[in-house]
């Protein structure tokens, strides 16, 4: 079920402005380029996934598997609403 509650108490319904989301892309590149592929992974996946691609992951593999890929869900739940999470 998804609570809008990220891993370590930081909630997914803070907006991110591009500049948040610029810092955090590089940050992630930084991760990658030393070798840490999955920090860099986790830290990519803070930033708000477009609520278009969540609707087709929806779609293609179910709302379990979105939830379990673990993004910033907080645009999706702008935009569609807390009851998509459960529909």
């Amino acid at each position: 079920m998804y609570t809008g509650i990220k891993e370590g108490g930081m909630t997914q319904n803070q907006a991110m402005t591009l500049d948040e989301r610029l810092a955090i892309a590089c940050k992630a590149a930084a991760l990658s380029d030393a070798g840490d592929e999955e920090g860099a992974s986790r830290l990519i996946r803070t930033t708000p996934l477009p609520p278009y691609i969540a609707k087709v992951i929806k779609e293609k593999v179910g709302l379990d598997c979105l939830l379990q890929l673990g993004w910033n869900l907080s645009e999706v739940e702008a935009k569609f609403g807390h009851s998509w999470f459960s529909a």
